[in-house]
């Protein structure tokens, strides 16, 4: 599994700009076959910082669905969403691995 981290640096005056452009967001990756596990959005602390974390079985099933984005038109009306409400001004996606199981205490090493 790859799980695509991003990190928004947002328009604090259009937070919820940002919410609706998540929401959308949720929707399309779920519906492209991925997982997606939800937008945090500014509560306390930064006001202009948010993030979004989703899922793809492999970084094959990632790309495929990259590829897909520009024929997709909801895709392009939340880009184009994104641009007029202009509640993004810079993100930065990463690619990890993640761990989602413990340590059976059983099998722990003390």
């Amino acid at each position: 599994m790859v799980t695509c981290f991003l990190k928004y640096t947002i328009d604090p005056y259009k937070v919820a700009a940002f919410e609706h452009y998540g929401k959308l967001w949720i929707d399309l990756v779920n519906e492209m076959g991925g997982v997606h596990h939800g937008y945090l959005l500014p509560y306390e602390g930064a006001n202009n910082i948010g993030y979004a974390t989703f899922s793809f079985a492999t970084l094959a099933d990632y790309e495929d669905y990259r590829n897909k984005i520009p024929s997709c038109p909801k895709c392009m009306e939340a880009f184009e969403y994104a641009k007029n409400t202009g509640c993004i001004l810079h993100y930065e996606r990463s690619f990890l691995k993640p761990v989602f199981e413990g340590i059976n205490d059983k099998a722990r090493i003390d």
